[in-house]
């Protein structure tokens, strides 16, 4: 298969560079065609970073020398194997016939070299998504033959990159950015790239006292966007020079004045204008004007004075959408739009994504089956107030999302004769009846299924087969029963499981171990019972001790290094599906979105577990929270605790632990909870701001604890110093007289001891003393 793809990117490249050649590499000859000279300087560039992880036969994969001369000129290597600093004597900067250079999506962190401003020949340069900071070198002016520039996703700064140089640009992406607007002025060199067709400047540190006129004259564009620029005032009259503009980006901005210069951009087929706060009321049918409308989207938009001080302001369907035959995706989420969705909506020909969320909507126009021919893939309707029996869905559906609603009934059968499903999230409703069997119909798509917080009954069905893609399961918060099917093992990819506040009994699932991606996992209030295994799992029959090296393989939460990683968003371009999980945190039960990977929370509150809590807790290092109350927990408090250095939250509370408080725990500068209430714990309470922070409720329950922030003192009242000089004398005087009392018989005894040890066989001394047990242990 790989000398076809070669093949491919051959005929394709030769489009634009005719006499260049792919590179090669042959296993005897090495690297062909290109110059000895540059294999050695693309070797050496390649040693300049930690590419460990990477496909090294990959790594020249995505190099072009001219045909003739060897000369490289041609240079891809994004996706992630290029890691630390860029430096400016890096041996890149000697290829200096490189036409293309392509280096997005590596970790670099560091500033752009102006080194790159030597490449003066370069036509097209991608820099982006490498964590590149700093301005943008002055050298680029340099680069007159770039018609293609991206430097997006960075954390660049200053002003606005120099163009004037750049004439022959048609392509530019500066967006995700931290650059400021300084330089950005009507007579900006933007301004003069009359060639140019792209142009996205989104999410920077702009702050445009008004939008300059002059954009009007980039004629020749086709795509701009400007979402989160900081646009205020009125969008000027000449945008409707931009008479070739397809796709168009104002979101989340304060705009002024009226929207009709863009209704008059008839070319649109995308066009986003979500989170805008526009404080001039218009028309909506404005927009009908635009009949080649492919996406659209209005979601959250203030419209009018009077809604700028609640929010979001659409309050009607738009029902020029209708006569808008052409549109494939509209989002209308985050408005206060009421009533029932309309009955035309679903005969649009080409609709295929829908998003409704967060709206006042009742319902739907028309019978239950007005949804099963619309040609709708991805349908989200959650938050809303609608009410009955869902309708059944359409046959196109691939992604269904429609939590917290009060939609009631069963689940509609029908949606086991979809061709495929990806998503269904029907959570907090008020479904009853069973789960449909045959979501197992649909192991090669379904990735994720929620539907927590119905009234659902009966046993959980088998989901999974062979093969499965599933990574979310929730069914928590229902009336299940029967055990855990054991069909789950087929879940090879599942990372997140939660099963709590059902009915199910059944023994403690240690064979879910086997799934090697499980991150989440969440049993509470079942009637699970036998020993325990990772995770959260409070509130079951659970009991048994943990042995010493219980978190020896956690290997997630032991990970020591800076930031974490979040669980992949099962997404789309108009849905972003969230797991998320029922913990006790900081004393209080709450909600956590968005699940780590690691292992951030630990709950195994509630149960019967006793014995030591091991010390192998310590080796978690990104542990946030740790629930272990309401236990039979013996022992002392790991001092590998204060290994934890990102504890937030500590609750040991309602055990029979012993000892006193580890001093060490005033190390964890991050902790804001802690209860050790209801113990058997002594002594003083270590006196860190962290720990003496605490209410007095956090160690009561303790006989033997003092200390503030409880009421009594560890110490007894402390003799005047006069008094206690000479108590201290006396003392002195009464230990020697001690030590005399002690050290004359005791020298006598040893002087005795000593002789018979040294004539006698000394076993009946080992007996007496113990030795000789300890010795044949």
């Amino acid at each position: 298969m790989r000398l076809p793809l070669i093949l491919l990117f051959v005929l394709l490249r030769s489009c634009i560079f005719a006499s260049s050649v792919f590179l090669i590499k042959n296993p005897v000859d090495g690297l062909v065609p290109c110059h000895p000279q540059h294999i050695q300087a693309l070797t050496q560039f390649k040693n300049e970073f930690d590419s460990s992880g990477c496909n090294q036969t990959d790594y020249f994969n995505g190099v072009w020398c001219d045909n003739t001369t060897g000369e490289v000129t041609r240079l891809k290597l994004p996706e992630g194997c290029l890691r630390e600093t860029l430096s400016s004597n890096s041996s890149l900067f000697s290829l200096d016939h490189l036409r293309y250079l392509d280096l997005s999506y590596n970790n670099f962190n560091s500033s752009v070299p102006s080194e790159l401003g030597n490449l003066n020949i370069l036509e097209v340069l991608i820099l982006s998504s490498n964590g590149f900071i700093g301005q943008i070198p002055s050298s680029f002016s340099n680069l007159s033959q770039l018609f293609f520039l991206d430097l997006s996703h960075n954390e660049l700064t200053g002003g606005f990159p120099l163009v004037q140089n750049q004439t022959k640009l048609n392509y530019l992406d500066i967006s995700y950015n931290h650059l400021s607007s300084k330089t950005l002025y009507p007579k900006s060199s933007l301004f003069m790239l009359h060639h140019l067709r792209y142009l996205d400047l989104a999410s920077n540190n702009f702050s445009f006292s008004s939008i300059p006129s002059e954009f009007g004259n980039l004629f020749r564009l086709e795509v701009l966007f400007l979402s989160s620029t900081g646009l205020t005032g009125q969008v000027p009259s000449s945008f409707s020079n931009l008479s070739r503009l397809t796709k168009l980006s104002l979101d989340h901005n304060e705009l002024t004045g009226t929207l009709e210069p863009i209704s008059k951009l008839t070319t649109l087929d995308f066009l986003s204008l979500s989170f805008l706060k526009i404080s001039y009321p218009f028309d909506l049918n404005l927009f009908s004007s635009p009949k080649s409308l492919l996406v659209l989207d209005f979601s959250c938009n203030s419209i009018s004075p009077d809604s700028l001080k609640t929010g979001c302001g659409i309050t009607q369907f738009p029902n020029f959408l209708k006569n808008l035959h052409n549109l494939e995706h509209i989002n209308l989420s985050n408005n206060n739009i009421s009533g029932k969705v309309p009955e035309w909506l679903w005969k649009l020909p080409r609709l295929s994504a829908l998003a409704l969320v967060n709206n006042s909507f009742t319902g739907f126009e028309g019978s239950v089956e007005l949804l099963v021919n619309s040609s709708i893939s991805f349908l989200d309707l959650a938050l809303n107030h609608f009410k009955g029996p869902f309708p059944n869905p359409p046959h196109s559906l691939k992604s269904l999302s429609a939590w917290n609603n009060s939609f009631t009934g069963n689940i509609p059968l029908s949606i086991c004769n979809r061709s495929s499903l990806d998503l269904l999230d029907l959570s907090y409703n008020k479904f009853t009846g069973s789960i449909p069997p045959c979501l197992s119909n649909f192991q090669s798509s379904l990735i994720a299924v929620n539907l927590r917080k119905n009234n659902l009954e009966g046993n959980l069905p088998d989901m999974c087969y062979d093969g499965a893609l599933l990574r979310t399961l929730d069914v928590g918060y229902n009336r299940l029963t029967g055990k855990l099917p054991r069909s789950l093992l087929n879940c090879s990819r599942l990372r997140f499981l939660s099963v709590d506040n059902n009915r199910i009994k059944d023994t403690f699932p240690f064979w879910l171990k086997a799934l090697p991606y499980l991150q989440a996992l969440t049993l509470r209030s079942n009637e699970f019972y036998g020993p325990i295994s990772p995770s959260d799992q409070a509130y079951n029959n659970f009991s048994g001790s943990l042995p010493p090296d219980y978190f020896v393989n956690w290997k997630a939460s032991s990970l020591d290094e800076d930031g974490r990683l979040y669980m992949e968003d099962n997404s789309s371009a108009l849905y972003v599906y969230q797991d998320t999980i029922d913990l006790q945190y900081k004393g209080l039960k709450m909600e956590q979105a968005k699940i780590l990977t690691s292992y951030s929370t630990i709950d195994f509150s509630g149960n019967r577990l006793e014995g030591p809590i091991p010390e192998s807790i310590g080796l978690l290092k990104k542990l946030i929270a740790l629930n272990l109350s309401n236990n039979a927990f013996t022992g002392h408090i790991p001092l590998s605790l204060a290994n934890v250095t990102e504890l937030e939250s500590l609750d040991l509370s309602n055990n029979q632990l012993s000892g006193t408080i580890p001093k060490e725990l005033e190390k964890l500068s991050f902790l804001s909870y802690i209860s050790v209430a209801h113990n058997q714990l002594k002594g003083e309470i270590p006196q860190g701001t962290q720990i003496t922070s605490q209410p007095r409720s956090s160690f009561e329950g303790n006989a033997e604890l003092c200390g503030f922030p409880l009421k009594g003192s560890c110490f007894r009242t402390i003799a005047p110093p006069m008094q206690q000089q000479e108590q201290d004398k006396g003392e002195e005087v009464l230990n020697w007289k001690a030590v005399a009392i002690g050290y004359g018989p005791g020298l006598l005894l040893g002087l005795l001891l000593g002789q018979v040890m040294a004539s006698y066989r000394p076993e009946w001394l080992i007996k007496i003393t113990g030795l000789y047990k300890f010795r044949n242990r």
